[in-house]
């Protein structure tokens, strides 16, 4: 189930946000020959302990096994004015408006709030599409923070040769209509107001009755699935899964790994097996500088950076590369029959034999 036909590439909405084309990807054309039914509409509560889910048309859809994969959106409540003069990238429609907000700008000043990997993407890719608009990037912490300090001296200093303007240690208090405010009383006008500094759950698994962790994700077991409702798999941004270093955070890099893990898992226990642990090691952190340019940080399993990392043109196909690469994956895997399996292992997939256990 989906809200709309179209399946939303969300780690490319940023190139959208500044009039780029990308691929049509039609959910129900994806899913032809699998024998999965694809039902079009716009979840408005589950039952968890009726195994229902009600969508936008009034329809009632019962479930022996429910996957709870609703993901994560900008969080615009947090702070005064974001909701009413901020873009955001939570939607193809959202990075839509922002293109045509830019496009007919001709000038000015755009304010990229967050300098975390979706700001710092944003950032650059309006100043390379966009020479024209004075491109300001405000965050708590210095872009690239997280990467060795050879990846994150270059990541910067190519931001700098984009002319972005970049300033962090500084946080936003309220957005207005034609400026932000800082914390310390210190404004800065803005022209257009882009938002990537943080992410909020559906208030839905909480309403269902589902165990929810601080920030409305789903706890799961060791096999992903909720603490509290066992016949629920919770994936992606809308999960809190724990590995040895700690609860997962909601990347694309983990997303597919956690949906690949419930399907097999399902697969399993349709079969009379029961489910396997689920183990997870993050390997690299790609960041596009543009189109023709950007960082790639590998790291070890829980994250932290390793000392090896790319840049230039290179990292720009890795990253090109990587960011395409689940529909490749998802062909092999409608392909395969049912008994087969891709397993998420230390970040990649490994194809196990038919029947292994």
């Amino acid at each position: 189930m989906n809200a709309q036909e179209r399946f939303v590439e969300r780690l490319r909405l940023h190139m959208t946000a500044t009039g780029q084309q990308l691929a049509e990807l039609s959910v129900p054309r994806l899913l032809e020959g699998t024998g999965a039914r694809f039902v079009c509409g716009w979840v408005t509560a589950v039952d968890a302990d009726a195994r229902t889910v009600r969508i936008d048309d009034d329809r009632i859809l019962r479930y022996d096994t429910l996957v709870y994969a609703l993901g994560s959106v900008a969080d615009t409540a947090s702070v005064p004015g974001v909701d009413e003069h901020a873009y955001t990238l939570s939607s193809v429609q959202d990075a839509q408006a922002l293109a045509d907000r830019l496009e007919r700008l001709g000038g000015g000043t755009v304010v990229v709030a967050g300098s975390g990997l979706t700001g710092v993407e944003s950032a650059a890719e309006i100043a390379e599409r966009h020479p024209e608009l004075n491109v300001v990037l405000l965050g708590r912490d210095e872009p690239g923070a997280a990467m060795n300090a050879r990846a994150r001296t270059y990541l910067q200093s190519a931001l700098g040769c984009l002319g972005v303007t970049v300033r962090h240690g500084v946080e936003v208090v309220k957005v207005l209509p034609g400026s932000v405010e800082l914390a310390g009383a210190e404004s800065i006008a803005a022209d257009v107001v882009l938002w990537t500094s943080g992410t909020r759950m559906s208030p839905l698994a909480a309403a269902a009755g589902l165990a929810v962790d601080e920030r409305g994700r789903v706890v799961t077991d060791h096999a992903l699935r909720s603490v509290s409702h066992p016949d629920v798999f919770a994936v992606g941004d809308a999960a809190a899964i724990r590995q040895g270093y700690g609860v997962m955070h909601g990347t694309c890099q983990s997303g597919m790994p956690t949906g690949v893990h419930a399907a097999v898992s399902i697969v399993r226990m349709l079969g009379g097996k029961r489910p396997k642990r689920f183990r997870f090691g993050y390997y690299h952190t790609p960041v596009s500088l543009g189109r023709h340019d950007a960082v790639v940080q590998f790291t070890r399993p829980d994250d932290s950076p390793r000392r090896v990392h790319l840049t230039g043109r290179p990292a720009a196909r890795y990253k090109e590369t990587v960011s395409a690469s689940p529909w490749p994956t998802f062909g092999r895997m409608k392909k395969m029959p049912a008994s087969g399996a891709f397993w998420p292992h230390g970040g990649r997939f490994t194809r196990r034999a038919a029947g292994a256990e």
